[in-house]
């Protein structure tokens, strides 16, 4: 028995939910697909989304009010009423056919969280190039390459959780904003020693944004990483640009760091639009602009 999760905004996931409903009906068991729109602006997209309702097991709904990225995980984690909940992102897609019958067959194991892992596209236009190599040589790892860090390498954009474990941690809703959130919900599965099993069955990652986007989104991130670690949600070992940007700290560098992002900034932007941005770059970006945030910005 398997209850999937998906929250949306202004988004279009009926061919998601259809897929997963098709498969679910293949493998011939007791399933319910819970959506809940987090009060998309997009009515049109809403009106698509409304025909959820009239798949069998399935649910469409739609919030009077914006409540954000954890509070609405946890909600349907709320209204989920089976025993194994599989949290996917509306911007997803299964990678293969199999893709729930791989989990089922995973819950028989001895664990209590099943991360996929997370795949990309082939085709990526030229204003998300920076999107699609970040995720496909961060993010899109291989499973002997996630086994190794299993907590570093969790993705919550899928995974399977069982629910009595999930009421122990949640999302923290205490945290707002974009970014990290992974981090965060990975790190109190390892304070709490739960074990993370990590398997072959990606979910493809189809929304890329534009590098501009992205950027701007990276930034977000980074401030929110600065009120998880501030608040204590999250330690310095966790993150890899954290756990840097506190050694500067330590040996007094952070200055000389600001003023090179001062004087480089523009430069590296200039790389990070283009058909082929580095990796390299964009890090030093982001350590750059972690390093320049004041106690007000994060």
């Amino acid at each position: 028995m398997i209850s999937i999760l998906i929250p949306t905004y202004n988004y279009n996931i009926f061919s998601l939910v259809e897929n997963l409903y098709e498969q679910c009906e293949k493998a011939n068991i007791v399933f319910e697909i819970l959506v809940l729109d987090d009060a998309s602006t997009d009515k049109k997209t809403s009106k698509e989304n409304s025909k959820i309702n009239l798949l069998d097991h399935c649910s469409f709904q739609i919030l009077s009010e914006n409540i954000g990225r954890s509070k609405i995980r946890n909600l349907l984690a709320e209204k989920a009423k089976f025993e194994w909940l599989l949290f996917l992102d509306a911007d997803t897609f299964p990678s293969n056919p199999e893709f729930i019958t791989k989990y089922l067959a995973a819950f028989s194991k001895e664990a209590s969280v099943i991360f996929g892992g997370i795949e990309y596209p082939k085709n990526n236009s030229e204003n998300s190039s920076l999107r699609y190599k970040y995720g496909t040589e961060r993010e899109s790892l291989p499973l002997a390459e996630r086994i190794k860090n299993p907590y570093r390498s969790f993705i919550t954009m899928g995974f399977a959780i069982k629910k009595e474990v999930f009421r122990k941690i949640k999302f923290n809703e205490k945290l707002a904003g974009y970014g990290y959130e992974d981090s965060a919900f990975a790190y109190e599965l390892q304070k709490n020693s739960i074990a993370l099993l990590h398997i072959d069955n990606p979910v493809i990652h189809l929304n890329l944004e534009t590098n501009e986007d992205f950027i701007k989104k990276s930034e977000l991130a980074l401030r929110n990483l600065m009120n998880f670690y501030n608040s204590e949600e999250i330690d310095g070992e966790t993150v890899k640009i954290l756990k840097t940007y506190l050694k500067l700290k330590r040996l007094n560098l952070l200055f000389a760091v600001r003023q090179f992002f001062k004087i480089s900034e523009k430069s590296i932007l200039k790389n990070l639009n283009s058909p082929k941005p580095s990796l390299f770059f964009f890090d030093l970006y982001r350590l750059g602009y972690l390093c320049s945030l004041k106690p007000k910005d994060a």
